[in-house]
């Protein structure tokens, strides 16, 4: 039966938060636009005069599809070309959900995306719909068709192995942004000494070429590691500019909630840059650089006004 306008109209309404859920589900944007469209056309053929709760419908498959696709792309990411590294989003897009607390800026930081990538598909799941967006552990357990019980045990393992691996506290926006643009400057202009000052002492620097832009396969470790290799990054290359098609413009700005360096040609996204900014520096350094992962962040760059580039490079 087709859809009448209202239907249309609850499903609509309900497309941002099923967004926000799929991308932190599966760290991939262009994988949640294709979670959420596939919910719809289940939406569109379901006995819907007997959905009680479009809502809670919704929700419910939507993970189930979500989880269905967390289990292939495990598969797929056994054969991927380097490092894995969740899709990048910009600020601004509905994509990124609510960031009110600092629980909800944290889920879909790219430091927490990638360490969900650990969990098990129903871990994932219940610390996502329970930190992120605050649903109850029976309404999780109605979802997932598990107990109120094992979802709570569930919801324990999923917390206690991210709160360990996420120990550092948050740093005010502003201040962030300040210490980027000041680790920029550095970067640019080849100061590796206050670089590792910028630096925490085991940072890291990982990175995602996809197999199709180059990008070192294993993380860099070491504040003095991670200078030398920001060194080389931002030192003049002609076969630099011959790879991208040109000398990039570079902005800070913020991605995933959090201070992010955006590099770009001529409208285009060729590298996003997320930093991890604690009390006692910058700690991990993820950079996008597989173009198909910066289909949407281009997308929504061209669409959206910025401030000048920091810098130019090479």
């Amino acid at each position: 039966m087709p859809l009448r306008p209202d239907e249309v109209e609850v499903f609509e309404h309900s497309r941002a938060r099923l967004e926000a859920i799929a991308y932190r589900l599966l760290g991939s944007a262009s994988d949640a636009e294709d979670a959420v469209q596939d919910t719809f056309l289940r939406w569109q053929s379901a006995d819907r005069e007997h959905v009680q709760t479009p809502q809670a419908w919704l929700t419910k498959v939507l993970t189930n599809v979500c989880l269905n696709q967390l289990t292939s792309a495990r598969a797929r990411r056994e054969t991927y070309v380097g490092t894995w590294l969740p899709e990048p989003v910009l600020a601004g897009d509905r994509m990124l959900g609510p960031l009110d607390t600092a629980e909800q800026r944290e889920s879909v930081s790219m430091a927490v995306l990638t360490l969900l990538e650990r969990l098990s598909p129903n871990e994932r799941a219940v610390y996502v719909l329970r930190e992120a967006f605050g649903y109850a552990h029976g309404e999780i357990a109605q979802i997932l068709g598990v107990t109120e019980s094992n979802c709570q045990q569930t919801y324990r393992r999923a917390k206690q192995h991210v709160s360990a691996e996420r120990a550092r506290a948050e740093v005010d926006q502003a201040a962030a942004r300040k210490i980027v643009a000041e680790f920029l400057t550095a970067a640019n202009n080849g100061e590796i000494q206050r670089l590792v000052e910028l630096l925490t002492d085991d940072a890291t620097s990982t990175a995602d070429g996809g197999g199709k832009i180059p990008a070192r396969a294993a993380p860099i470790v070491g504040a003095l590691a991670v200078a030398k290799f920001l060194r080389g990054l931002f030192r003049p290359a002609d076969v630099k500019r011959d790879l991208v098609g040109g000398s990039p413009a570079v902005y800070v700005t913020t991605a995933n909630g959090a201070p992010a360096v955006v590099v770009v040609i001529d409208d285009r996204v060729i590298g996003v840059m997320s930093m991890e900014v604690t009390p006692e520096g910058v700690a991990a350094i993820h950079n996008q650089v597989n173009p198909d992962k910066l289909v949407r962040a281009t997308r929504q760059w061209s669409a959206s006004e910025h401030e000048e580039p920091i810098l130019r490079v090479w």
